[in-house]
C-alpha cells in the first residue's frame, strides 16, 4: 500500500529557494538523535524495533541526502495497519518537527511489504533543497556565534546564510537585531543594509534551522568596488594626517572625520558617504570613525552605538581612552567631548547598556 505524506503540510509552509552555499565553518555540532540505525546486511536496509528508532532512521536517511531506502521492522507483534500508522506519525514528526526535515524535505512516501515474520517499508524522500545547500548549513550555538556568521555573510555581500541553532527560543526579530549589530561592526562593508527574509524550521522549539535570505539594493560588483575605494581612501587620509597610533591617535581621528565630513541628517549613512562624498548622517560619521580606528596600527577600540537622542534614532561611538571607555558623538557642534554614561543620559541620549561597554567615571571604577 502506498501513502503520500506531508505534501499538504509542505505546501502550506512559506518556502523560498536558497541561493548559494556560502558558509562551511562550524562552531559546534549537535546530534539530536544519537542512535545510529542498524544496517541489515544490505546497503540501503535499516532495521528498527521502536518508534524512536524509526524516527532516527528517517533522519539518518535525510542527513545523508538519500532519496530512498528500506526500513525493516524487527519482531512480528505489529500488524500492517499498526506499521502504517507508525510510519505516518514518524514521517509527519520528521517533516514538521525535526529542523533538517522541515528545512530540506518536500514530502515522504512509502510502501509496506510483508516479509517473513515482519514487514519492510520502502521509503522515498523528495527534497526541496540541494545537497550543496544542506552541506552549507552552519552549526552555531550562542549569540556570539550567530552574530559572527551573520557578520561573515554581510562582509562578503552574500545572499544567503543558513544556521542550525541549538538552545534557541528567540524569534526572527532577534536575528534581525543581531544582523544589525553585525552590519555596524564591519564599517568597510556596511555600504548597503540588505532586506532580510528570515524563516525558521520549525517555527518553534529549541533546535531550529534559521534561513536568512539577503537582498541588496546595489549589485555585488558595485559594493565590492565601493569597499575597495573606501579602504584606499581611509588609508590615504591616515597617511596624510600622519596618524601613528599612541595616546593622541584617537583625538587625531576624531578631528580627521570632522574635517573630512559635514554632518547632515538625511544624507548618506555609510563611511563611504562620509569619507568620499563629504556629507553623512550620524550613522555615516560613526562608521567612518570606527573604520579609521580599525585601520590604525595598533587598532583602536571603537564601537558604533545604535541608540536615540531626544527620542530620535541616532548613532555615535564608544571609544577607549586613557580614562576608560567614553562616548563621543561627532555630530555635535563645537569642541568634541568624551562623556561618561551619566553625562550622556543627562544630555538626552538612550541606548541598550547591555550591548555597549560601560563608560564610568574613574572614581566609579
Amino acid at each position: 500500500m502506498k501513502r503520500w505524506l506531508c505534501g499538504a503540510l509542505a505546501a502550506l509552509m512559506a518556502l523560498t529557494t536558497g541561493c548559494s552555499a556560502i558558509l562551511n565553518r562550524d562552531y559546534t555540532s549537535v546530534t539530536p538523535h544519537s542512535a545510529t540505525p542498524q544496517a541489515d546486511g544490505e546497503s540501503n536496509t535499516i532495521r528498527v524495533g521502536s518508534y524512536q528508532e524509526l524516527v532516527n532512521a528517517l533522519i539518518y536517511l535525510i542527513g545523508r541526502g538519500t532519496e530512498g531506502g528500506a526500513i525493516r521492522f524487527d519482531g512480528g507483534d505489529s500488524d500492517e495497519t499498526a506499521i502504517q500508522q507508525m510510519l505516518d506519525e514518524a514521517c509527519l514528526e520528521v517533516v514538521q518537527e525535526d529542523p533538517l526535515g522541515a528545512y530540506a524535505v518536500e514530502y515522504i512516501k512509502y510502501s509496506v511489504t510483508p516479509i517473513v515474520g515482519s514487514y519492510e517499508a520502502n521509503v522515498q524522500i523528495t527534497y526541496r533543497r540541494t545537497r550543496e545547500q544542506v552541506a552549507a548549513i552552519v552549526d552555531a550555538t550562542g549569540t556570539a556565534a550567530i552574530r559572527s556568521e551573520l557578520s561573515e555573510a554581510l562582509s562578503e555581500f552574500s545572499s544567503e546564510v543558513v544556521l542550525r541553532i541549538s538552545y534557541f527560543e528567540e524569534d526572527s526579530e532577534y536575528i534581525r537585531q543581531l544582523m544589525r549589530e553585525a552590519y555596524l561592526s564591519n564599517p568597510a562593508s556596511a555600504l548597503d543594509f540588505p532586506d532580510a527574509q528570515i524563516t525558521m524550521y520549525p517555527e518553534t522549539g529549541q533546535r531550529r534551522i534559521v534561513e536568512v535570505l539577503l537582498t541588496y539594493h546595489q549589485s555585488r560588483q558595485t559594493l565590492e568596488s565601493r569597499r575597495n575605494s573606501l579602504q584606499r581612501e581611509a588609508d590615504r587620509l591616515l597617511t596624510q594626517a600622519g596618524v601613528q597610533g599612541g595616546e593622541n591617535a584617537l583625538s587625531q581621528l576624531v578631528r580627521l572625520v570632522r574635517q573630512t565630513c559635514s554632518y547632515q541628517e538625511g544624507s548618506g549613512s555609510t563611511a563611504y558617504d562620509a569619507l568620499l562624498e563629504g556629507t553623512a548622517d550620524s550613522q555615516g560619521m560613526a562608521l567612518a570613525l570606527a573604520l579609521l580606528c580599525q585601520r590604525t596600527q595598533p587598532v583602536l577600540s571603537c564601537t558604533v552605538v545604535d541608540g536615540q537622542w531626544n527620542g530620535v534614532s541616532h548613532l555615535w561611538n564608544v571609544v577607549q581612552t586613557a580614562g576608560g571607555y567614553r562616548h563621543v558623538d561627532l555630530t555635535q557642534p563645537g569642541e568634541i567631548v568624551f562623556r561618561t554614561d551619566q553625562e550622556m543620559a543627562a544630555a538626552g541620549y538612550t541606548w541598550d547598556s547591555e550591548r555597549v561597554p560601560v563608560c564610568a567615571a574613574e572614581e566609579e571604577t
